[in-house]
């Protein structure tokens, strides 16, 4: 089977599980979506229920495209909805795929739950898939995103200039990192060993 049959997985261990969404999350999401830390970097601005529904039905249209996988995030602890994160730009025949169009809401950021979802991530692609290269992508203002990429033994490749436009019209520049599968196995001890890295709350 292909990238298309495979990445699309329910992944989990004991704190966090990750499925493709599906229609009947909406509210859930949209529950802890409408909380402006979230979307200060990213390339989407929610401020209201029909934002969301433009963003949410944005997504399904392109989990069933085929242009990304969306994951639905929930707290195993609670039970509850936590957020969202995605595969996308997935080139099978180069072994590249992004991790990115990720957020979490309020109650879940520092919780742990950032890392472990992009540890399964992660141990899906290189594990999984045969990736040979994950990258993450985000806006070069966003320090706390770069410090987290950075402290999981992600590598700063360099910032692509006015990469796209941002709400309020800004021209984003975009800065990549990127974990390479000879990577892989120390990467993974440092997600697995130390509890307190964080990854930031919203990445691309």
């Amino acid at each position: 089977m292909g990238w298309a049959e495979l990445a699309p997985a329910r992944l989990e261990n004991d704190h966090v599980l990750l499925r493709p969404i599906e229609p009947a999350d909406r509210a859930a999401l949209c529950a802890i979506a409408l909380d402006p830390d979230i979307w200060r970097y990213f390339v989407s601005l929610v401020e209201n229920e029909a934002d969301f529904d433009t963003f949410f039905d944005a997504a399904l249209d392109d989990q069933l495209a085929g242009r990304r996988v969306v994951f639905y995030i929930m707290d195993k602890a609670s039970g509850r909805a936590a957020g969202s994160m995605s595969y996308g730009n997935m080139a099978e025949r180069d072994g590249r795929l992004e991790i990115g169009w990720s957020w979490l809401g309020r109650d879940f950021r520092g919780s742990g739950l950032n890392r472990w979802a992009k540890y399964l991530l992660l141990e899906h692609a290189f594990e999984r898939l045969g990736a040979e290269r994950v990258e993450f992508k985000t806006d070069v203002l966003n320090e706390q995103a770069r410090r987290g990429l950075r402290n999981i033994g992600a590598v700063e490749e360099g910032v692509l200039r006015s990469f796209n436009p941002m709400p309020g019209g800004r021209r984003r520049d975009a800065i990549f990192y990127s974990v390479l599968r000879g990577e892989w196995p120390g990467v993974k001890s440092k997600l697995a060993a130390y509890p307190k890295v964080q990854l930031a709350g919203a990445v691309e």
